[in-house]
């Protein structure tokens, strides 16, 4: 199969394909006599799993380590286990930093109810005020980019 045929088959992108290539998620397929890669169904159902792992938000590192683990198939699965744990933490935090996010916006959009000039706006003036806070508090979850977090700690 060739790179176009995989991306169709998996509804993942060549540019991220060839990514996850890059990076060692997706080992290196062999060439053709033409050149071309030559994917076969191994790769499609590598492709598959690292999909559906970012699908559950997980960053490149968890995905590495669950394809580690996967290798032994015959080993406890609490590592795996430890390792979700960790991402549903994290998957906590977020709502959690979701919801206090929902609340400031909330807080900044009933500055602004009554109609006015933008010099004269709530929002803006809420906004402006709010940079001093942030540069006074730092959130310990400084990372709150979606799947690029770290495995984490239980």
């Amino acid at each position: 199969m060739k790179i176009g045929e995989i991306s169709k088959s998996s509804l993942v992108p060549v540019e991220t394909i060839r990514y996850y290539e890059k990076i060692g998620l997706l080992p290196k397929p062999d060439r053709d006599a033409s050149g071309y890669r030559a994917y076969r169904n191994v790769h499609l159902d590598r492709l598959l799993f690292i999909k559906r792992c970012r699908n559950l938000d997980m960053a490149q590192d968890e995905i590495r380590e669950l394809l580690r683990l996967s290798e032994n198939p015959e080993a406890d699965c609490q590592e795996v286990d430890a390792l979700l744990a960790r991402h549903l933490n994290h998957v906590r935090d977020r709502l959690t930093e979701l919801a206090n996010l929902e609340k400031n916006l909330q807080q900044l959009q009933k500055a602004c109810s009554d109609a006015g000039t933008v010099q004269d706006c709530g929002i803006l003036g809420g906004l402006s005020s709010e940079l001093d806070d942030l540069h006074n508090t730092r959130s310990d979850h400084g990372n709150h980019v979606p799947g690029t977090h770290g495995p984490g700690k239980s």
